[in-house]
């Protein structure tokens, strides 16, 4: 039998988080997918985690694990397909590590994924970004931490994590405009400038931050870097408040992929259509198949 344990630790810790540069949300989200994997699988096989083997890891407990997901965790199929990505991942690394499992990788990885509709993202409309840009109180501390949040993601169309995760030495003013450089999924970096209402804004929040032990720009009210769920909580509770001056909002689950969203709708908008391509050639005249006379 083939200890777990050690394939795991060298999956998350070399794999994920140096061959793939992974960001520390992806190396948590797949931690967390392999701690109720091998929960499930020590209380179906009365084994303690550190001593389940390699071999127990077959076509039909994988089966077993997606089942209990959806019908005793109640998890979607996308959860459940996200989750059976994490398996279908790690076996494709043990495969190049252990030759006598090639056959179990090769069946486990054959597991299909769960048909899902596709479902439609919203994005918000101008009357609903005003009011929403609009709710934070303006004359109070977090009023203007809130607004310069809920601006930089519906300008730069930022991921949460990368919105939290943003420094203050990645901000750079460069006279009326703001460049913010971003590093998203995988260490990838990318460079933003944005316009006068942005930097001001952020100007506005960096004028009342004051000093912090933490280099991340946003901060929680307790001086502390700000998190993914402290920001979905700061968005929904602006987003009710908008409700009075938008009724329209109602209608909408506004999340910050919503946001994400909306900025590649208005950047779709406001790209101009490419013309249709024209020949500047004159064209030749056909070569006549008659010879000239001498």
């Amino acid at each position: 039998m083939t200890p777990i344990a050690p394939h795991i630790t060298a999956y998350l810790q070399q794999r994920l988080a140096v061959d793939l540069r992974a960001s520390p949300h992806t190396c948590d989200t797949y931690a967390y997918a392999f701690q109720i994997l091998f929960e499930f699988m020590s209380r179906k096989l009365g084994v303690a985690p550190a001593d389940l083997s390699l071999e127990q890891l077959d076509v039909p407990l994988v089966l077993e694990f997606l089942d209990h997901l959806q019908k005793e965790r109640h998890n979607s199929a996308r959860t459940r397909n996200a989750r059976l990505a994490v398996i279908r991942s790690f076996m494709r690394f043990v495969e190049h590590r252990i030759p006598s499992a090639l056959d179990q990788v090769r069946r486990v990885r054959a597991i299909p994924a769960q048909k899902t509709d596709r479902r439609l993202v919203r994005h918000l409309t101008a009357d609903e970004q005003r009011a929403l840009l609009n709710a934070p109180e303006p004359t109070t501390r977090l009023g203007i931490r809130d607004r310069a949040m809920l601006l930089l993601a519906l300008t730069a169309g930022l991921r949460v994590s990368e919105l939290v995760g943003l420094r203050t030495d990645h901000v750079a003013f460069n006279g009326r405009y703001v460049d913010v450089g971003v590093r998203g999924k995988g260490r990838r970096e990318r460079a933003l400038t944005l316009w006068k209402t942005v930097a001001d804004a952020i100007r506005a929040w960096l004028a009342v931050r004051g000093e912090a032990p933490t280099p991340e720009l946003f901060l929680n009210a307790w001086g502390r870097h700000m998190t993914r769920s402290g920001f979905e909580r700061v968005l929904a509770k602006h987003v009710a408040a908008a409700v009075a001056h938008c009724p329209s909002l109602l209608q909408k689950r506004v999340s910050p992929h919503v946001l994400r969203h909306t900025c590649a709708l208005i950047t779709l908008q406001a790209t101009p259509a490419p013309r249709p391509l024209t020949s500047t050639c004159r064209p030749t005249r056909p070569r006549s198949s008659r010879r000239s006379p001498r």
